[in-house]
């Protein structure tokens, strides 16, 4: 902005702007190297650059001045600039983001699309029919006959009206909200003159079929981008379609990253003496598993398949690993007979013998019940209501 300042001869003042005639005490008027009418005419170029570009930015304008120049203009009703400051102009130029160039672009709309863990592993095609506006073919967006728009004479073709409010003694508020007359757009149509077609809306609502393709190894969350593909609006760059896969849960696999993880029963026996078991994967192709001779398995024990998780994105023929976690299960009480335990003793390794002695204390062990242990916990204060009330536990007496 220096350099900005700078071209225009002005001075620096405290507020970091080129001082033109900026009250107060530290820009004092001998350091004010311009005059009153150096600085209209400084404001009368900037109000020309603005009314300049506004014909340059806008389409309808644009035709209007080639065919009958300045005049028509005049004529059709130039705001005389629709920037409220310097850096509006800057913004459109440069890329910075402006108000204008926001209001160029469309809403974007997003659906959300619904997909199994084996559409997102085979990858599928899904049709979703949509409802948006387009640009009415009968009257190409205008509303209505042409010529028959004028400017709304409520808002003066600004779209906005500021409505001022008292809010109290000697206090007033200003309120900036869309001009009801126009909705916003700062023209209307004379109701005989609108489009039969679109009632001088300017686009009718349309369904039209999209294909999603959801390609193998996309993602929960991950979105397709149709561009341009929304709502269309006069002198607007119609906004995207958004697709947002959402994955539902799977009764058998789980997917981390990459990777697939299931859980897999094995009785003890198989544990201990080997296993062959079958996977069905999510392309329904069968796997089948086993255990090395004297490999033991323990609870809770991952093992992994390379190259059976899933498929990388946009590299179909790269997998991640199938992470397969066992968990044993063991018999229930009492279930071979005593006489036999020893037998049993024999095949197993040896347990480990532990020297008792008379000073030891011998105690029980229980099932453990989690609600139980909870009242244990809370200080064993439980309350109980016969006949004469509330009664609280017995309670030791303190002094």
């Amino acid at each position: 902005m220096s350099d900005v300042a700078n071209a225009s001869g002005g001075s620096s003042c405290q507020h970091g702007w080129a001082c033109w005639g900026c009250p107060g005490s530290s820009c004092a008027p001998e350091q004010d190297e311009f005059s009153s009418e150096k600085l209209l005419m400084q404001m009368h170029k900037f109000k020309l650059i603005s009314q300049a570009y506004e014909v340059l930015s806008d389409p309808k304008k644009r035709d209007l001045y080639d065919q009958g120049g300045e005049q028509a203009i005049k004529e059709g009703g130039l705001s005389g600039g629709s920037f409220s400051s310097p850096m509006d102009i800057f913004d459109m130029f440069f890329g910075g983001g402006g108000r204008m160039n926001r209001e160029r672009r469309g809403k974007n709309v997003v659906h959300q699309l619904g997909v199994s863990l084996e559409d997102l592993y085979n990858g599928i095609t899904r049709k979703l029919a949509l409802q948006k506006n387009v640009i009415c073919a009968k009257c190409e967006g205008y509303g209505g006959k042409r010529g028959a728009i004028e400017k709304c004479p409520v808002c003066k073709g600004r779209g906005m009206q500021v409505i001022v409010q008292q809010i109290g003694p000697g206090m007033v508020q200003q309120i900036q909200t869309v001009c009801p007359e126009c909705k916003g757009q700062g023209e209307r149509i004379n109701p005989k003159d609108r489009c039969d077609n679109c009632n001088g809306c300017k686009v009718v609502r349309e369904k039209k079929i999209i294909e999603v393709h959801v390609d193998k190894g996309m993602k929960d969350g991950q979105k397709i981008v149709f561009h341009g593909e929304g709502d269309q609006e006069p002198d607007l760059e119609p906004g995207d379609v958004i697709i947002v896969l959402d994955q539902k849960d799977h009764s058998v696999f789980q997917r981390r990253g990459h990777d697939l993880i299931t859980k897999m029963r094995i009785q003890l026996s198989e544990a201990l003496c080997g296993f062959r078991k079958t996977i069905e994967t999510l392309d329904n192709r069968v796997l089948v598993i086993s255990s090395r001779p004297g490999e033991v398995i323990k609870h809770g024990d991952l093992k992994c398949i390379y190259n059976e998780g899933m498929p990388i994105y946009k590299s179909p023929m790269d997998k991640g690993s199938l992470i397969i976690q066992f968990l044993v299960q063991f018999p229930e009480h009492y279930w071979l007979p005593r006489e036999k335990l020893c037998l049993l003793e024999a095949l197993l390794p040896p347990r480990e013998d532990v020297m008792v002695t008379d000073e030891m204390d011998q105690v029980d062990l229980e099932d453990f019940d989690p609600n139980e242990q909870a009242y244990r916990n809370s200080g064993g204060e439980a309350y109980e209501e016969d006949e004469e009330g509330p009664r609280t536990g017995v309670q030791c007496q303190t002094s």
